[in-house]
């Protein structure tokens, strides 16, 4: 372990000294990664990105686009031979197709290059041409993520937490008999331990359809060619004695294979290169299923930012310490959902649900926004009449029947503590309000040249996000 992680460091180091005499020698570029939990919205959110900086006239508030400044955008190879391409082409005909339908959900790792050619702005402008200017987008599945606090724990600690967890979710019942039933001092049956860990997986999966978003191992969910392997053949068990070739003992040592051979890999290849960071989240279906999502998503974010290593990438910091998290974005996803009279609560909620989080990224030094947005639009505003009072709805096709709807979830607390207090206390329901979603399909797009898909506030990420590099 030790020797592990000297190799680690010193891997940083060089790939620091790479990455920072490529940017001073060659053509700067932006690392961005964009995760976020299930249903959040990732595919879209790239596919919405990467076509409104291709054609930017949806784009007033990137400022580098607003005053003329980005000269051309274009797509390129992405630098990483051994990372899958993301499949924007593929992607955005769903989008655009008659009639359209919502891209598939990320399952990998993917990437995508945007070069930009960009006119500098400030004293100096006058005297330089455009420059080239890389955006290089990864894209990772926000479960992955959640992993890498596993790198410091135990298996017995992580299955301490995880058998705790059970006792408070009523579907973790079946996976909670099958391991106070199972005896981990026994020898070693692989039957038994496939058995256990298909339970688990079960598990995992009911977990999330049921709202909840601490659920790891994430490759227990997105296996990809690792599925049957050993390395995910293993499940939480109680503490007792673990002989040697005993199932808790092989339980063990492939909870540490994992972390070794799965979690670290992508820590080093893939994570600890990003400088910039866009985490999105579904806030409105956590607050839809009730308070035990929105604690168990508050949680969640806290654990994520702390697998980032946030703030500056001062010139000797990038060399020695290799790359840090300079910005990180915090989305509620999904804001065509409500009526824009609502989005300044769901920005509070998120900004509140975020706190913990956010407040270390900026001690570290990193800046951190949270923002409500919709990647791609997919309703329209109307104001109805209901019990003589005016009500402020949207409108949109449903993705079940086909049908056009007006909805309204509920109204939102102007004080995020009535959503967090709640969640936090434990509470089973909302005491006072029902808070309701709808699932809308995208609406068909006829788009003028030179605009990109219409979207929310997708234009003030980007220039949150890269802007600055601008």
């Amino acid at each position: 372990m030790v020797l592990t992680t000297i190799a680690d460091g010193v891997l940083d180091v060089a790939q620091g000294i790479y990455d920072t005499g490529a940017d001073l020698l060659g053509e700067p570029t932006i690392r961005l990664g964009v995760t976020g939990l299930a249903r959040s919205g990732k595919t879209v959110f790239i596919t919405s990105l990467v076509a409104n900086l291709l054609d930017r006239g949806r784009m007033p508030h990137l400022l580098a686009a607003s005053e003329g400044r980005i000269h051309a955008a274009y797509l390129q190879p992405q630098p990483d031979d051994t990372v899958p391409r993301f499949d924007y082409e593929a992607h955005m005909g769903a989008l655009t197709g008659q009639p359209p339908r919502w891209p598939d959900s990320t399952r990998a790792v993917s990437e995508l290059r945007v070069s930009l050619r960009v006119k500098p702005n400030g004293l100096l402008a006058g005297l330089q041409g455009p420059r080239t200017i890389h955006l290089d987008i990864i894209d990772y599945p926000g479960e992955w993520l959640l992993d890498l606090a596993l790198m410091e724990q135990s298996y017995d600690d992580w299955s301490a937490a995880t058998l705790a967890r059970l006792e408070t979710r009523d579907v973790g019942a079946d996976y909670r008999a099958a391991a106070d039933a199972a005896d981990g001092a026994a020898r070693l049956d692989e039957v038994d331990a496939k058995a256990l860990a298909s339970a688990f997986t079960a598990y995992l999966h009911a977990a999330r359809g049921a709202g909840f978003y601490d659920c790891t191992p994430g490759r227990f969910l997105l296996p990809g060619d690792l599925e049957g392997s050993p390395v995910l053949t293993f499940a939480p068990l109680p503490p007792g004695d673990a002989p040697r070739r005993s199932l808790r003992r092989e339980m063990a040592r492939r909870y540490e294979a994992y972390k070794s051979q799965v979690v670290r890999p992508f820590f080093r290849d893939h994570f600890s290169r990003i400088d910039r960071q866009v985490v999105l989240v579904d806030a409105l279906g956590a607050i839809h299923s009730g308070p035990a999502a929105v604690e168990d998503m508050r949680a969640a974010m806290a654990d994520i930012l702390g697998a980032f290593r946030p703030g500056r990438n001062a010139f000797l910091t990038q060399l020695f310490r290799g790359k840090r998290v300079e910005r990180i974005l915090f989305a509620a996803t999904k804001a065509d959902h409500l009526h824009h009279s609502q989005h300044a609560r769901l920005t509070g909620i998120m900004e509140a649900l975020t706190r913990e989080a956010r407040d270390r990224a900026r001690f570290a030094g990193a800046q951190t926004q949270a923002l409500a947005l919709a990647a791609l639009r997919a309703t329209t505003e109307d104001t109805m009449t209901h019990e003589g009072a005016p009500l402020d709805v949207v409108r949109g096709t449903l993705l079940e029947t086909g049908k056009q709807a007006a909805f309204y979830p509920g109204a939102l607390p102007d004080d995020p503590s009535q959503i967090l207090s709640p969640a936090k206390a434990g509470a089973d329901k909302w005491l006072d309000e029902d808070y309701q979603i709808m699932r809308f399909a995208p609406a068909p797009l006829t788009l003028r040249p030179g605009d990109g898909p219409p979207h929310m506030r997708m234009d003030r990420a980007a220039e949150f996000l890269i802007g600055d590099r601008l």
